[in-house]
């Protein structure tokens, strides 16, 4: 590999992740398309935002021992391969169940890009770097929604919402010819690894076994697992459901998207400040501190009642949410790699973290949507992110 080629490396990853999470991220700004063109119910619409998580919360660290058994760079290529065929079978779905089988598939394809990411980080750039760099990793989750936010409603208006599942199959389809161009390849397989596939599989689980037992027997990986599950949860339900609650309040479609986008754009600041002051030496729980307590508070003030004739402010409160919570992923992407019982169990450790992480995604948005429907509106909704906040809190104490 080049010289040109390795200095690229570590920012064609974080594109990886990126092209991977757009396909999260590509529901939010089409549930109104999708309500009306399928004619699905609120209900359904959040376990769609949350179906795509399925995979991470059932097989998440299972994932990530994949990964490190197999090769880092094959499973990105192999996720990314899945996401662009299912999400261009997705263009061709007429029902909402044909959807959420496909969107199962998609997390499949997602978690086996996306894990990864940080064990390939720590492999491409030096250690006092690696910090920095974990901090442009964690904006990949939000990056991609403010992208999709941004540039959904625009092309669906134009050529609807199938058109927009077929854009971002061909962008993955391209993201992963560049990962194969650009990354360097996985070390050579070892004698057993060119076994039969079966045998391969069953020599290798004693091995496998061993990096499980060894994450799930350290403090550290639950942690950080738990304090990403009070983190995204929460997240993913506020911003997944923005673009829905402006369409209720007649806000046209593509200015929702804006504002929607911006919303999850300044995460991306937190995140990157998370991997900075990490750098230069603040307590990570004083930063994550700062992210549960700024999401608890802009939670209440974005929904409580007494703010409804006060749009600036609310708006205020949910950039504020967004903004402060993102030093939390910032940060916990950096202590998942310092807290990994050793280098061979990194996206093992990152796995159990996306898989609480993920568990947290699919189970708040219905959850939300639910208190919603049942109280007639929003009003509630701050209990159910403010309780996540308290929680990741009380666990930041405990260290």
């Amino acid at each position: 590999m080049t010289a040109q080629r390795a200095r690229h490396a570590p920012g064609v990853v974080i594109l990886a992740g990126i092209s991977a999470a757009l396909h999260v991220a590509k529901l939010p700004p089409a549930i109104p398309a999708l309500q009306q063109a399928l004619g699905i119910g609120l209900v359904q619409a959040g376990f769609l935002l949350s179906t795509v998580q399925f995979a991470g919360m059932a097989l998440g660290i299972l994932v990530g021992l994949v990964a490190d058994g197999v090769g880092l760079r094959r499973s990105v290529l192999c996720g990314l391969v899945l996401l662009t065929l299912a999400s261009a079978a997705g263009a061709l779905a007429d029902s909402a169940d044909a959807l959420l089988a496909l969107r199962l598939v998609e997390g499949c394809g997602f978690m086996l890009a996306s894990l990864p990411g940080p064990s390939l980080l720590r492999r491409l750039v030096t250690p006092a770097r690696l910090p920095a760099m974990l901090g442009f990793w964690g904006t990949y989750m939000p990056f991609a929604t403010a992208l999709a936010l941004l540039v959904g409603p625009w092309w669906m208006e134009a050529v609807g919402w199938r058109a927009w599942w077929l854009l971002l199959a061909a962008g993955t389809a391209l993201m992963a010819l560049w990962v194969w161009q650009a990354v360097p390849a996985d070390a050579p397989a070892a004698p057993a690894a060119r076994a039969p596939l079966l045998r391969r599989l069953g020599g290798s689980w004693p091995r496998w076994s061993g990096r499980l037992g060894r994450t799930l027997g350290a403090a550290g990986p639950w942690r950080v697992a738990f304090g990403f599950a009070t983190y995204s949860g929460p997240w993913i339900a506020v911003v997944g459901f923005l673009p829905a609650l402006y369409a209720q309040a007649g806000v046209r479609p593509l200015v929702a998207g804006c504002l929607s986008a911006l919303v999850a754009a300044v995460n991306m600041l937190g995140n990157i400040a998370a991997g900075q002051w990490l750098q230069r030496g603040v307590a990570p729980r004083r930063l994550l501190w700062t992210g549960y307590v700024a999401m608890a508070l802009g939670a209440f003030l974005f929904f409580v009642p007494f703010t409804e004739g006060l749009p600036a402010l609310r708006y205020a409160a949910v950039l504020a949410f967004s903004l402060c919570g993102g030093v939390v992923p910032g940060t916990l992407f950096s202590q998942a790699v310092r807290v990994a019982p050793g280098e061979d169990t990194v996206a093992t450790t990152v796995g159990w973290m996306q898989q609480c992480s993920a568990f947290g995604q699919f189970a708040l948005p219905p959850l939300v949507a639910w208190v919603a429907s049942a109280a007639g509106g929003w009003q509630w909704t701050w209990v159910v992110t403010g309780a996540c906040a308290v929680a990741g809190a009380a666990l930041v104490s405990r260290r």
